[in-house]
Order: C-alpha cells, then structure tokens, then sequence
C-alpha cells in the first residue's frame, strides 16, 4: 500500500516532508506529486479519481491560501483523505488554510491536522494503514512507544 502526499505548489514542500520522512522510517511506499486545485484542475480530478486504482491507500493533501486541494479530492477519491493547512506567504495567519480544509460539508469529510502538522498527518496515514497492516502497526506501535521514553528521560534530568 502507498501513501500519496499531494500539494498545491513546490513551496509547501519543506512542510510536507514531514510526512514523506515519517512515513519512510514506517516503511511506508509514499507517491509525491505537486496538483494544483486552480492551476491544474484536470490534473487534480484525474489524480483524485484514479488514486485508488494506481495502489494509493490514503491521500495526504497540503494546501497554503484557499487551500481547495484537500476537499476538492476529497469530493472526487473514495479514500481516506488527510488535509494539512500550509501557512503560505499570502496567507491570513494560516486561518484561511485551516478553516478552508476543516470546514467540510457534510458527505465530504476530511481529516484535518494542525498548521503546518504534516508530520501528523503522515503519521495518521500510517496508523489507517496499520488497521490491515501488522508490520506497519509494529512500527507505530514502537514510534509511540519511543515517545513515552523520551518523556521519561526528559523528566529525569529536571
């Protein structure tokens, strides 16, 4: 199973190479691909209707501005989609992003992480694959278990 990590444009690259990194170290076979929601709709809507046909298990999707991108594939794709809010240069503090991925309508849901969390998203991505997938699940099963050890060990240099 792939992962497919889409974004509106090459400047939301260094935000979504968290996803791309973490879902690496899980093993994970991630697709990247930049497409456009406004300057190459024929693109998206091939994308969004044909992932699921070309090996992809879940989309992540960055998007800066509007940020159409996650909900436009969201409409079109059967799987589940992961929208990361990207804080462009043109953007409203980056509420114009998040309110543009989390406010859905109903039918056309969309998971939405925080600004710029794309390595949360990849993360998610790996824990749906992880429902029919034991090998991935060992993986995130010792990712959060490396978390819990970190905390300890900080703690015990206070």
């Amino acid at each position: 199973m792939k992962v497919g990590v889409i974004m509106g444009s090459k400047s939301d690259l260094p935000v979504m190479q968290e996803a791309i990194d973490i879902l690496k170290s899980f093993a994970i076979v991630v697709e990247v691909d930049i497409v456009s929601a406004h300057r190459t709709p024929e693109k998206m809507f091939d994308y969004g209707k044909n992932a699921h046909k070309n090996g992809i298990a879940v989309i992540i999707a960055g998007a800066g501005g509007a940020a159409h991108l996650p909900g436009m594939i969201a409409s079109l794709s059967p799987l589940p989609i992961i929208g990361v809010p990207v804080k462009s240069s043109n953007s409203i503090d980056g509420w114009d992003s998040v309110l543009s991925i989390l406010q859905m309508p109903g039918g056309v849901p969309v998971a939405t992480v925080a600004l710029n969390g794309a390595k949360n998203a990849g993360i998610l991505a790996a824990q749906i694959i992880a429902t029919s997938d034991k090998s991935v699940l060992d993986k995130v099963i010792a990712y959060k278990e490396g978390l819990k050890v970190k905390v300890i060990e900080s703690a015990k240099g206070l």
